[in-house]
C-alpha cells in the first residue's frame, strides 16, 4: 500500500532534547556520503549529536524521533548528516527516504515533554531537572548532506528555537543501533521547548 506524505517543504513545531558527543573517529560508524565529502573530526574524536524531537500541530504531520547526527565537508562547506534515525509515522518515514535521503525506520517511543523520551530498544534520556527558563526565539540555520554517489540530497533546513543549556542522561542500548555511545556522557545539552522549522523547499538538490 502507498503511503501518502505532505509536498516540502515541511513546517515543523514541537519541542526537543539534543545532546552532544565526541566520539573517537575509529568507534563511530561511517555514514555513506558523496565523492568529495568527509567526516569532520577533530583531534581524532567526531562530534555526534543525538536527539529526540516531538512533532506536533500545526505541523503537517505529528510524530516523535530519535536521530544521530555527525558534521561532514565538502568542498570546505560544513553539512549535517544522518546516517541514523527512527520514528513512529510511516507518512514521515516515506517523506523522509523519498524526498531527502534521510534513512528514516519505524519505532515505537514514550515521552513525556522535557523530562523523558524513550526510543524502544534504542536509548532513553532524562531530564534531572526541567528547564524553567528558556531564551528567546533565536534563528538557526544548516544544510543536510545524505546519500552517496548513487544518489542523495542536499536540503537546506531553517528557522527559530527557544532553548537553554540542561543536564540530560542518556542511556543507550548496548545491543542496539546506538552502541557506539553507551557509557559516553554528553559534553553538552539544549532543551527546546519551543522550536519552528522550515525543512527542504526550492532550494534542496537532489542527484
Amino acid at each position: 500500500m502507498d503511503v501518502t506524505y505532505p509536498p516540502e517543504p515541511w513546517h515543523l513545531t514541537g519541542h526537543c532534547l539534543v545532546s552532544l558527543f565526541l566520539v573517537p573517529g575509529d568507534d563511530a560508524p561511517d555514514p555513506p556520503l558523496p565523492s568529495g565529502a568527509r567526516t569532520l573530526t577533530v583531534f581524532g574524536r567526531r562530534i555526534v549529536a543525538t536527539a529526540f524531537f516531538v512533532y506536533e500541530p500545526p505541523s503537517p504531520l505529528t510524530y516523535n524521533e530519535i536521530m544521530c547526527t555527525t558534521v561532514s565537508v565538502r568542498r570546505l562547506l560544513p553539512f549535517v548528516t544522518i546516517p541514523f534515525i527512527q520514528v513512529d509515522s510511516a507518512a514521515s518515514r516515506a517523506g523522509g527516504r523519498e524526498l531527502w535521503s534521510i534513512p528514516k525506520e519505524l519505532n515505537g517511543f514514550a515521552v513525556r515533554r522535557l523530562d523523558r523520551y524513550a526510543a524502544e530498544s534504542v536509548a532513553t534520556a532524562r531530564l534531572p531537572r526541567p528547564p524553567r527558563w528558556v531564551l528567546p526565539f533565536l534563528p538557526i540555520a544548516f544544510r543536510l548532506l545524505q546519500g552517496d554517489d548513487a544518489g542523495g540530497a542536499r536540503t537546506p533546513v531553517a528557522g527559530l528555537v527557544r532553548a537553554r543549556p540542561v543536564r540530560a542522561e542518556w542511556e543507550f542500548d548496548g545491543a542496539g543501533p546506538l552502541a557506539h555511545l553507551a557509557g559516553r556522557r554528553p559534553v553538552f545539552s539544549l532543551a527546546v521547548p519551543r522550536f519552528r522549522l522550515r525543512f527542504g523547499g526550492r532550494r534542496t538538490r537532489r542527484w
